[in-house]
């Protein structure tokens, strides 16, 4: 039998064991996406903690098919779109611009300022095809399981990572012509 539907079964009974055990299962993964999402470690801790709580206060109406991991990734998704959206509302001005960070002033790392420039690329790609990224590409799921995480078909989740490898090619290509 599914040593995750079983360890589900022992947490609609009560089992404060199972719970400590399914948290220490995904944790860490839940916590890595919410971090891709929002990029402020405080906030992706608060999401996370929240993705967990709405999942363990939906439980006994939770109906396991599957991986709840991807589940857990759905609530996360949600949860990211909504700091989002707050996000939007908040005053832009304190946040680094490009080329600030870890270098002193007149400090110049091109390793740093491409990776900057790849997660600037991802963070502006639509909500749907960002959020297939992060999963395939920095959660590491398979294809199957980030289209189950997002609800969709496989052959829409290919589609979807197909589009966006696409923008951020395109984004990186006028990044270097810069």
């Amino acid at each position: 039998m599914d040593p995750e539907f079983l360890l589900i079964k022992k947490m609609k009974k009560g089992d404060e064991e199972s719970f400590e055990i399914f948290i220490r299962k995904y944790y860490g993964d839940i916590l890595a996406y919410c971090g891709h999402h929002c990029g402020d470690r405080q906030y992706a801790e608060d999401i996370a903690q929240e993705t967990f709580l709405r999942f363990f206060a939906g439980l006994s109406r939770y109906s396991h098919r599957g991986k709840a991991k991807n589940y857990l990734y759905t609530v996360a998704g949600n949860l990211c779109r909504d700091f989002y959206r707050k996000k939007r509302e908040l005053p832009q001005d304190d946040l680094p611009k490009k080329g600030e960070g870890l270098t002193g002033p007149g400090e110049a790392d091109p390793e740093k300022d491409r990776l900057m420039s790849l997660k600037e690329a991802v963070d502006r790609l639509p909500p749907e095809l960002k959020d297939a990224v992060i999963l395939r590409y920095f959660q590491d799921l398979k294809i199957k399981d980030t289209a189950k995480a997002l609800g969709i078909t496989t052959s829409l989740a290919k589609y979807r990572l197909e589009k966006a490898k696409k923008q951020l090619k395109d984004f990186m290509e006028k990044e270097d012509a810069l």
